[in-house]
């Protein structure tokens, strides 16, 4: 299998895993010194790993793992990937699973030429569902992961005006997006997304979701009969999408509260002094996910002063600061907003700071105790360190 990847040190015959990070290596497993790790090689030694493969191409290397792997696996391949809410329907669908299926899931970010193949190197023999994120960052990219992992169903979660600046059309995404239901036998998608329809390949099954049926009861969203642990009416449509997975996979739908844990960084809710609440959304952040916050924040503040600090939104393209612009307008019920980042002062925030280092004393100045206070802003501005820095 690794032959011809590059230079490979082995010390044992069998390998059991496989790792980029050395500090992950267990005894056993394969150590892939990626550009930059050929220092971390000894650390992975002592770690206990079987072998060390110095690869001539990073991508190319691991994708040929990928693939083998994929080969001997028994199990159901579910790829995800969307404008927004890829990481939310992949812990959703994770959360209907594990009661019912042996489950091995993406981990944070695990969306691309690396983070596919490693997710799909964590699959056991008796593992059932292997559920995969795919991103992307131009028109070929999903194609070539799908090519990879060769999933049975493919979930599309949204299109959305994320990465113009990149792909430069709604429509180019659509098309972006839709290459992954050239692998699978069932497509699922959102029952309201024209542009998606002239990419939707012919031949196989599509399932479409329409609006999701939701009601908050305590803090437990009911979605279309099924009660969740969160509270977010805007992961609704993400549960939805969720439990048409389930049902294309051929598992009923759970009977009893489902308890979802989302990844770091996504709706993670922590209470402040005073009777206060932070909302730490900092992974990442787009128009549409913008307002869904804003919205949330809106309903969880139930009565309190409520502080939106919110990041600038990346990879928009020439249209950015209009999209700066009606964002700002949808956080005008907002009692204080702060932005960070230049395309920020398109919010016409109360106030402003350059970066995130510089907000955390901004935020520290301006919360009060008792506030409701969101943190959101595009991964480039690592907005996490401002939430951090509020939590108790």
């Amino acid at each position: 299998m690794l032959r011809g990847l590059g230079r490979l040190d082995a010390q044992a015959d069998e390998i059991t895993g496989v790792h980029v990070d050395s500090r992950r290596v267990r005894p056993g497993d394969l150590f892939v010194a990626l550009h930059g790790g050929e220092p971390y090689a000894d650390d992975a030694r002592a770690h206990g790993a079987a072998a060390t493969l110095f690869p001539d191409d990073d991508h190319a290397a691991l994708a040929a793992i990928g693939r083998a792997v994929r080969e001997r696996l028994d199990a159901r391949l579910v790829a995800i990937t969307g404008s927004v809410g890829k990481t939310s329907t992949k812990d959703i669908l994770t959360a209907l699973l594990r009661p019912q299926a042996r489950v091995v899931a993406a981990e944070d970010g695990f969306n691309n030429e690396i983070g596919v193949p490693l997710t799909l190197c964590r699959a056991e023999a008796d593992t059932e569902v292997v559920i995969t994120e795919m991103g992307m960052r131009g028109l070929g990219q999903i194609r070539a992961l799908a090519e990879i992992a060769r999933p049975h169903v493919g979930v599309i979660t949204q299109i959305a005006p994320v990465h113009l600046e990149l792909l430069g059309s709604i429509e180019n995404i659509a098309r972006a997006k839709a290459e992954l239901l050239e692998h699978v036998e069932i497509a699922v998608v959102p029952e309201h997304a024209p542009e998606l329809e002239p990419f939707l390949p012919k031949g196989i099954d599509v399932r479409r979701v329409g609006e999701a049926d939701i009601e908050v009861r305590d803090g437990h969203a009911v979605v279309d009969g099924v009660e969740f642990s969160f509270g977010a009416r805007h992961q609704a449509a993400n549960a939805a999408i969720a439990l048409a997975v389930l049902a294309a996979l051929g598992y009923p739908t759970p009977e009893g509260p489902v308890e979802v844990a989302f990844s770091r960084w996504r709706s993670q809710e922590c209470e402040l002094p005073g009777g206060g609440l932070l909302i730490n959304d900092a992974w990442n952040a787009n128009p549409v996910a913008m307002r869904a916050a804003l919205a949330h924040l809106e309903e969880r503040a139930a009565g309190r002063r409520t502080v939106a600090i919110l990041g600038e939104m990346a990879e928009l393209g020439p249209e950015a600061p209009r999209f700066h612009q009606e964002i700002g307008r949808a956080a005008g019920t907002v009692g204080i907003v702060i932005g960070v980042g230049p395309l920020a002062r398109g919010y016409d925030p109360d106030a402003w700071a350059p970066t995130a280092a510089e907000a955390v004393a901004l935020a520290r100045e301006i919360v009060q105790p008792g506030d409701a206070v969101l943190v959101k802003g595009s991964r480039s501005v690592g907005l996490e360190i401002v939430a951090e820095a509020l939590a108790p």
